[in-house]
């Protein structure tokens, strides 16, 4: 059994742990407003920007002038997998349920006999990633040093994998990110972004548009702002969930060391009061044999 010294010290470092998730905690809901915010306000414009080009892509033909970056290689033979989680942890689940989306489709894919690459962006899930697919992993992005995620380090991620795609290095590339709901519910995510899948727009149109350029023209720009736009979403809903999932797993965190706090006070009370009652035993006991 321990003895009171140990007890004293064990409740002090579980107080002491306490107070560092509770500081956390308010951290993070402090950052997950800023956050949130932000994630909000980018869902629109992607969501118009996935429009337009809907729009723009129904008006030409699939043919050898179409870009690539809407028609494909023609194969899918090499997948790209460009997974994004957090620099840190102390987030709950987030990372490993990230990392645990990506690890199933490669897994499947290679199955398949596909060829899988993957770009790890965020320490936590390269570390998670490179225990199973180290000889798939061809790129670290590593945003320790950024303080707020920007749109400049979506494009330089995005110019990146329009560089590989230009080179012939995948024909598929995939985006894994995990969508801010709420701070108990963010969703892990894959999406298709090479070659842009173009979504129903569900309202019919008989509207007439007249381009001027092209069609092909204007895709030939937009195709690549869209993937920098979409990448630069999937990193504010990722800051968001990162956010969220730590303010929840700090929470549970602080209220976990409040009931081990009582649990081990409680153990500290009746170990003195036992040496309190042992010790009167040994006093009344000699007296009497006085």
């Amino acid at each position: 059994m321990p003895s009171l010294k140990d007890l004293r010290n064990r409740i002090a470092s579980v107080k002491a742990t306490q107070k560092i998730t509770k500081a956390m905690q308010m951290v993070a809901a402090a950052k997950l407003r800023r956050a949130q915010t932000a994630a909000e306000a980018a869902r629109p414009y992607a969501q118009r920007m996935a429009e337009v080009l809907g729009n723009l892509a129904s008006g030409i033909t699939v043919g050898p002038e179409t870009p690539r970056l809407l028609a494909g290689t023609g194969s899918d033979r090499v997948h790209l997998l460009i997974v994004c989680t957090a620099e840190r942890g102390l987030c709950g689940a987030f990372n490993s349920s990230i990392s645990r989306l990506a690890r199933e489709h490669a897994t499947r894919l290679m199955a398949e006999g596909k060829t899988v690459k993957i770009i790890c962006v965020g320490k936590k899930g390269y570390d998670i990633l490179r225990r199973q697919f180290s000889q798939q992993i061809i790129e670290f992005v590593d945003l320790r040093s950024v303080r707020q995620i920007g749109f400049e380090q979506a494009d330089m991620i995005a110019q990146k994998v329009l560089g590989l795609f230009e080179q012939g290095e995948f024909d598929v590339a995939t985006l894994f990110y995990s969508q801010f709901r709420s701070v108990i519910a963010q969703i892990p995510t894959a999406q298709q972004i090479v070659p842009t899948q173009i979504e129903a727009t569900g309202a019919a149109s008989d509207a007439v548009y007249e381009y001027e350029p092209e069609e092909g023209e204007i895709l030939e720009t937009l195709l690549p702002r869209n993937l920098t736009v979409q990448i630069f979403r999937a990193l504010l809903e990722n800051a968001a969930s990162e956010q969220g999932a730590r303010m929840s797993a700090m929470d549970n965190a602080t209220r976990n060391a409040g009931e081990m706090i009582k649990k081990q006070t409680m153990t500290y009370n009746r170990s003195r009061q036992a040496m309190i009652t042992k010790e009167l035993i040994e006093i009344i006991s000699g007296a009497e044999a006085l």
